[in-house]
């Protein structure tokens, strides 16, 4: 795997000794906006309304009509930033010349090309506005005539492919169109337009079978997996790519990979960026991946509308450099964390020095055990990519991550449960630290074993979040009765029963947290199983996670 943009040198917000004696680092967590910072950005748009009334008729048409889809968010803030139209003048030269690939030209070939864009568009996909402001004329502006273009004005019968189902149905006008390159996205991409309204105003979708006008008439254009009974005309709108397809038939997926395919989706309606940070360019190069990690997400609800993500990296001993100082072997490693959206804008970063110390006598045994650190990042439900960079000191090598991380959305009005967390070591914390430091969640200490895997001396630890209790009007309290079960190979080998006389019980949310020895299990891989029902409103939520039993002593973190 490879990644752009190594930062070699990084900020040092904190310091984790990942041992026992060590201190941990404070979270620096961004929090979800405060009401100062709505404030602060409405009254940036109050102001940016100011200015733009301020520019007058030509550079208003200028910068909304003629340019929207060309300008850098750096270039339009710096223009509406000027105060005469001497400067704005000079302004709009300078933004073309920048264009000019030839700039010793008394001609500019962007330009011009960039104006008989703006009058096809509006001449052929003007649908009761401007061509030039569809979504088909943005992408004309901003990419060029495809290389090819696949019509469909009236619609008519489709045959989906299977990946999308199979089977025939009826389609609303649509268009596909194929470029062969483009700068920043990739190649051979596909961008699908779709006209369900009959208009002629054709919108960009990321769902190839949005087109279907059969979608909704339950005797018409079933695919064949609807036919031979393996799925269910319902079952399209509950995907989790996001696309209403069918099943797909024959393994092949409906979508190969949701994260850049929603990616392109967002990518194409931009327009390249020529004009990237200078030092960026210097920092960039490609990083091979010299050392590896493991990589665990959960999630919690923290607000009505956002989750906190504790993001969780392991690391082998043995795979780091270690230098030897009165005593002491230390290893230090730089981090540098990225998450961003599908359209790749930057939601967060997060970035550490780790430091692992072990005294001379314990050197050789831990050497095949691991050290263990985490960072909590609250984010709003969707779909994101996390990029980690990781960098061993003092042997030069690089550990490098990208994956995408689908955040969930908890549900607000029934019973609804966070991440089912197998964990090696799970205890209360003092009251103040409740909520800080790493592993801590709420008023609990909670370290994820991420090999899940466990010897028969270990105790399996189980740790759950339980939201939208219904509270007893008289009692003012809760009611629930959770069971757990251990299986292997779906036979049941182990249960259990907690009732309301043995949990916390109280308000609407609850922590359910137990240590389970597992000395009793054959080695082998099993299933555990958690039900909690709510017994004031008979609703039910599952969580389940596989872990292994290995057949000697094995402890694979230390910390």
């Amino acid at each position: 795997m490879w990644i752009r943009h190594w930062r070699p040198t990084l900020l040092v917000f904190s310091t984790c000794l990942l041992w026992p004696i060590c201190s941990i680092a404070q979270e620096q967590t961004t929090s979800p906006e405060s009401s100062a910072g709505a404030s602060k950005k409405k009254e940036s748009k109050k102001q940016e309304k100011k200015l733009i009334k301020e520019l007058g008729p030509a550079y208003d048409s200028w910068l909304r009509d003629e340019v929207p889809d060309i300008i850098t968010e750096e270039e339009r803030r710096a223009f509406l930033g000027l105060s005469t139209n001497e400067e704005r003048e000079q302004f709009v030269e300078i933004f073309w010349n920048r264009r000019n690939p030839e700039p010793e030209s008394a001609t500019n070939a962007v330009k011009e090309e960039h104006y008989r864009r703006l009058a096809y568009t509006d001449e052929h996909f003007a649908s009761g506005i401007p061509g030039r402001k569809t979504d088909r004329g943005r992408m004309y502006i901003i990419w060029g005539p495809p290389d090819e273009i696949e019509t469909h004005p009236t619609g008519g019968m489709y045959d989906r492919p299977l990946g999308q189902g199979g089977g025939s149905t009826t389609t609303y006008p649509w268009e596909l169109w194929r470029y062969r390159h483009l700068e920043g996205v990739g190649e051979n991409i596909e961008i699908e337009f779709v006209d369900p309204s009959g208009s002629g105003e054709y919108h960009i979708t990321a769902d190839p079978c949005e087109k279907d006008a059969l979608a909704h008439v339950p005797s018409g254009g079933a695919s064949l997996s609807e036919m031979l009974g393996r799925s269910t005309r319902a079952g399209r709108f509950s995907n989790s790519s996001g696309t209403t397809c069918p099943m797909p038939l024959g393994g092949v997926t409906a979508s190969a990979n949701e994260f850049d395919n929603l990616d392109r989706y967002f990518r194409v309606q931009h327009a390249p960026e020529h004009f990237k940070d200078l030092a960026e360019k210097i920092t960039s190069r490609m990083v091979p991946n010299q050392l590896s990690f493991q990589y665990r997400a959960d999630f919690l609800r923290a607000t009505s509308d956002t989750d906190l993500v504790p993001i969780t990296l392991q690391l082998r001993n043995r795979d780091l450099g270690f230098r030897s100082k009165q005593g002491v072997q230390s290893a230090v490693l730089e981090l540098y964390g990225r998450i961003t959206s599908p359209g790749g804008r930057v939601v967060q970063t997060f970035e550490d020095v780790i430091s692992r110390d072990i005294p001379e006598s314990l050197f050789e045994s831990s050497r095949d055990l691991y050290s263990i650190y985490q960072k909590s990042v609250p984010l709003r439900a969707g779909l994101y990519r996390v990029d980690i960079v990781i960098k061993d000191m003092e042997s030069g090598n690089i550990g490098v991550l990208g994956t995408a991380l689908r955040v969930p959305r908890f549900d607000e009005e029934k019973l609804d449960a966070s991440s089912l967390i197998l964990a090696d070591q799970i205890e209360r914390v003092a009251s103040r630290q409740v909520g800080t430091g790493q592993f801590v969640l709420d008023s609990y200490k909670v370290r994820p074993r991420l090999s899940q895997e466990f010897s028969g001396a270990d105790k399996l630890g189980i740790y759950l979040q339980l939201y939208n209790l219904k509270v007893d009007e008289t009692s003012h309290k809760t009611k629930v009765s959770v069971a757990y079960r251990i299986r292997k190979d779906q036979e049941e080998v182990w249960r259990a029963m907690e009732t309301e006389d043995h949990l916390h019980q109280g308000g609407e949310q609850l922590t359910i947290e137990r240590l389970i020895p597992v000395s009793a299990l054959a080695a082998g891989r099993y299933t555990i199983e958690v039900t909690a029902i709510d017994l004031l409103t008979n609703e039910t939520v599952i969580r389940s996670s596989d872990f292994t039993v290995k057949p000697t002593l094995v402890k694979p973190n230390a910390y």
